[in-house]
Parts: structure tokens; sequence; C-alpha cells
């Protein structure tokens, strides 16, 4: 069982794409009219050093650059600017993106007008090209936020990793749900203060932190080895979730920072966003407790017992997600301090 524990973790890394927590993250288009037919246009492509990828967005042939694009790699993202004229507006006009039907990725693009009507509208490999609406309702905004949350979860292997950890800390159902929901909680204050403006902290020790939480999580697990261990951490999981939630809430926000918010539908975005976080958590958690049900009744055997086998596996497991997360925390202080 130990083995398959550890099975299940490697599996999970694998899906991550490799070391990197967000190398899946969406990529992000936003054309902002800053005068009458002129038009800024920011692009950001996920990049891995000097490596971006190779989605390139295709504006109508009406829109005629003025400026030429000026690109660089900045915080592990290709972004681009330059600045278009288009004398008929965007409004059913088609924007593509050469590139994207042979990745695995999506494009989030948001379109601002000078009277602050905003278009938002996500597209997938499947769907490379969409034309521009006169103007977006909420409820397009919500189906494109939800999406972006659902996918900054579900691609944020550094969050996972956390969950996993709260899981095996936690054993009970009962604790499980608890420390989930506390753990929740905690990620949605910070996440609507820091979007809002009224938290404002540096991404980089913020994702470093995030990295040694889990390394603390794990670190606990090993040490509620005795079925009668009376610490804080082992009696009150949730305490622990609801403490580093607040943490992990601020990486959240600044994720949603890089794509940023519709001025017309600000809370309708941010409430969606939270949700799909909250979806993308969900399905990782039933995931979770399926496939230790399924090998071999791990849920059972590994999560609630204290038989020193329970504990080996739950050890293996432990020293596999700290030392993930150990060398995400050498990595991301030395990126900062460098």
């Amino acid at each position: 069982m130990t083995r398959l524990l550890l099975a299940f973790l490697v599996a999970l890394m694998a899906v991550s794409g490799g070391a990197h927590a967000h190398d899946l993250r969406p990529a992000y288009l936003a054309i902002t009219e800053s005068a009458p037919d002129a038009y800024s246009v920011l692009w950001k492509a996920p990049a891995m050093g000097e490596m971006r990828l190779a989605v390139y967005p295709r504006l109508p042939d009406s829109a005629k650059e003025t400026t030429p694009r000026e690109g660089a790699v900045m915080n592990d993202a290709y972004v681009e600017r330059w600045t278009v004229q288009a004398p008929a507006g965007f409004a059913g006009e088609t924007i593509a993106f050469d590139g994207l039907p042979e990745s695995r990725t999506d494009v989030l693009v948001r379109i601002e007008r000078l009277s602050g009507e905003v278009s938002t509208q996500r597209l997938t490999p499947a769907s490379p090209s969409f034309s521009v609406p006169a103007a977006t309702g909420w409820q397009q905004v919500a189906v494109a936020y939800v999406w972006l949350g659902v996918e900054h979860i579900l691609f944020g292997i550094d969050h996972l990793l956390f969950v996993l950890a709260l899981i095996l800390l936690a054993r009970r159902w009962s604790m499980i749900a608890l420390t989930i929901t506390a753990f929740t909680v905690a990620h949605s204050i910070t996440l609507g203060a820091a979007t809002l403006g009224y938290l404002n902290v540096p991404g980089p020790p913020v994702e470093a932190a995030i990295a040694l939480s889990i390394v603390l999580v794990a670190v606990e697990i090993v040490k509620s080895r005795a079925a009668g261990d009376v610490s804080i951490t082992a009696r009150f999981p949730w305490l622990v979730a609801f403490g580093f939630g607040l943490l992990h809430g601020l990486g959240f926000a600044g994720a949603l920072s890089e794509v940023g918010l519709p001025n017309h539908a600000i809370p309708v975005a941010l409430l969606f966003f939270n949700i799909g976080v909250e979806l993308g958590q969900l399905a990782f958690t039933a995931v979770v407790l399926v496939s230790f049900a399924m090998l071999g009744r791990l849920s059972i055997s590994v999560i609630r017992s204290h038989t020193p086998h329970a504990w080996a596996a739950r050890a293996v497991a432990a020293y596999a997600i700290g030392g993930i997360a150990s060398f995400w925390l050498i990595e991301r202080v030395g990126a900062f301090l460098a």
C-alpha cells in the first residue's frame, strides 16, 4: 500500500508537467481602448526560462499596428505590448490564435472600451477563434472566470499538494470536511482583500511562503505517528488549514491580478473565480479519496488507521510531499534573492 500511495503522488507530479507549479496557466490577451479608435494591446504567454508558449494572437486586418511590438520574458511569462488603430472597433470582428490548437492551454481575452464596457472570452485548443460581441453580460464574465479559477487550482500543483497533505493530516472524514472548509474560508478572505486592493504583498515571497507551508504540514504528518498525539496541529488540523489558507489566498490573488477584472463586473468576476477555485479543489479532493479507496481501500487503512503499516504509508507520502515542496522553497527563495 505504501507503494500505491507513492505511485499516486508520482502520477500527481506528472499531471503538473514538471517542477514548476504554474507552467500550464492560461495565456492572456488584453485590448484596451486608450483613445477613440486607438487601442493598447497586452499579450501574455506562459514561458519557462527563454522558452515561450508557441501561441500567437491574430487581430483583424482592420486593426493596423501603430507602434512596434516590444516583448520580454518576465516572471515565467512572455509579455508583449503594442498599439493598434481600429477605426471600426472590434465588435463583430474575429480574433484568432495561431498555434492554440496544438497547445495544452487556454487563452482569456479581455477587450475594454472607453465607455467602460468589457468583452471577456475564454478560448480553448478546440475553439481558437471568436467573433467579438458588442458587449459582454455578467453571464459571459461568470463563465470565463469560473473556468479560470478551475484551471488555476487544477494546474497549481503546489496548492494540490497542500490539499493532499491536509487530507492525510486530518484522517477522519468529518475532520477532512472541516479542514477543507476552513482552508476555503481563509483563502476566500485574502483572495478578495488582495484583489480589491486592501492587501498588497509581493508575489515572489508569497510563492516561497506557500512552499514553506507545504513543508510544515508534511512535517506535522510525520510527527503525528502516535495515536494519542495531543499537539494542537494533530487535534485541530482545521486551524492549520485556516492559517495557511490565508497565505494561499494571496497566491490565488496574484494569479487573478495577472488577468485583471472587468470594471463593469468586478464582484461577478471575483465571485466566480473563487467558485471555480472551490470546484477544482472539491474535484481534486473527490479524486484523491476515490483513488485511495480503489487502491486497496487506502482511504481506510492509511488515512484513518493508527497501525505501524498505516503510519509508514503516511510517512512515505509526507516525505515525498515535503521533498517536492522543499525544492520549490529553495528555488523560489533563490529566485527573489538573486
